[in-house]
């Protein structure tokens, strides 16, 4: 049995929307994590992983997802279980009080170094900023992290050596700028922020836990990105599987290698760039380099 399979088989038993955490515990309840074709250490994080990835980038796809905070997945075929578990939710709630923030900005990075590596198959680097000189780079300079997708974990070995002899980038690097939160007091600030310290990268993101849903604000930001080619992702930290990447970034193949060489001033950044030579020229990804991937459970004890 695959987890997709998996999946399908407990919607289709259960008949309501469940979330990936839900799916998983019904699953071993019933011991149908027994029949998975799968040695992973982590099983109900790929569970996770796989289901989001596969309703969002298949659009024949058998799952749907509802717009809840935790997504929720249903079979396409039982469209009446969402409407019956849409009628269940009172119309009529009072306004949520917006939380003061219980976290840091650095609280953030193990929740995007999660994300990104089972959504995007990217490992990650912290940028540590105060290593720096000060007298060489201002506060814009750098990213607050980094990451490095190796396609040769999905290509075979043969595309692996044909994209060498003739030129392909077999990579792809990722600038991330983060944020407790994006709303119209900081959002031209954080914007050019993340646009100034990231021309060396294919892609680049803006990342934050909180983005405001105004209307107006919305539209800014979609502007922005689509100008100038800057992702956005936004964080959940009760369901890090329910994060998303709500606009995606414009791939740049070019790479700016005079703002890679101002970088690699930063030790973090040099050894990143040192990992991934390495990794390319061995064909082997050193992950004890990276930021450390941590289990579901331990982002949700925060």
């Amino acid at each position: 049995m695959t987890f997709l399979e998996l999946a399908q088989s407990i919607l289709k038993e259960e008949k309501k929307p469940l979330t990936a955490t839900e799916i998983w515990n019904l699953a071993v309840e019933k011991g149908y994590d027994k029949k998975l074709n799968s040695q992973g250490k982590t099983p109900w994080s790929t569970l996770g992983a796989q289901i989001y990835v596969n309703s969002k980038d298949h659009p024949k796809s058998v799952f749907a997802k509802t717009d809840s905070r935790p997504k929720r997945f249903y079979l396409k075929t039982m469209a009446s279980v969402l409407e019956d578990y849409e009628n269940t939710i009172p119309e009529d709630l009072p306004p949520l009080k917006k939380k003061k923030f219980d976290f840091l900005e650095k609280d953030l990075h193990k929740y995007l170094t999660y994300f990104v590596y089972y959504h995007l198959n990217c490992y990650t680097k912290t940028i540590k900023h105060h290593i720096s000189s000060k007298k060489e780079f201002g506060e814009w300079v750098h990213p607050d992290m980094v990451g490095c997708y190796y396609r040769m974990e999905d290509w075979k070995q043969e595309i692996n050596e044909f994209s060498s002899a003739v030129g392909v980038n077999s990579i792809v690097l990722y600038s991330f700028e983060i944020k407790r939160e994006l709303s119209f007091s900081n959002l031209r600030e954080s914007f050019f922020q993340c646009v100034s310290n990231s021309s060396w990268a294919n892609e680049s993101y803006l990342v934050a836990a909180r983005i405001s849903e105004d209307d107006d604000f919305m539209n800014e930001l979609s502007r922005l990105a689509t100008s100038f080619g800057i992702g956005v992702i936004e964080l959940d930290l009760d369901d890090p599987h329910s994060s998303d990447i709500i606009i995606p970034a414009k791939y740049k193949k070019n790479l700016d290698f005079e703002t890679m060489n101002k970088l690699a001033m930063n030790n973090d950044f040099k050894e990143f760039i040192e990992t991934v030579k390495i990794d390319l020229t061995s064909k082997k990804i050193h992950k004890k380099e990276y930021d450390v991937v941590e289990k579901v459970e331990t982002l949700n004890k925060k």
